[in-house]
């Protein structure tokens, strides 16, 4: 099981056992079940975008070790930036690359 999997594998998890909790309580409602199938809805957006992009980089990676030494001169690098929760200026949503 890959570490994206077993992310999305432990919240839902929690979340399951949040939702018994509050059903044994006495206070699960339909707001509740929003909430928690939003949490797994997010943190399995963010452990897809994640694996992607891992995925992404170890294949070009992998393509610029097959030119060696006759990498094109004129071959561009952009840096992407790492996952930021608050996103853009703080915001929620997933952060734009900055073209160096």
């Amino acid at each position: 099981m890959s570490v994206y999997s077993e992310r999305v594998s432990d919240v839902v998890t929690a979340t399951v056992e949040v939702a018994a909790d509050s059903a044994t309580a006495g206070s699960f409602t339909p707001e509740v079940a929003r909430a928690l199938t939003a949490v797994v809805g997010k943190v399995a957006e963010r452990a897809i975008g994640d694996a992607e992009l891992n995925g992404f980089v170890t294949g070009w990676q992998e393509a610029m070790a097959t030119f060696g030494d006759d990498t094109p001169a004129d071959a561009q690098v952009y840096q992407v930036p790492a996952w930021d929760v608050r996103g853009p200026a703080g915001r929620s949503g997933s952060p734009r690359p900055r073209v160096r």
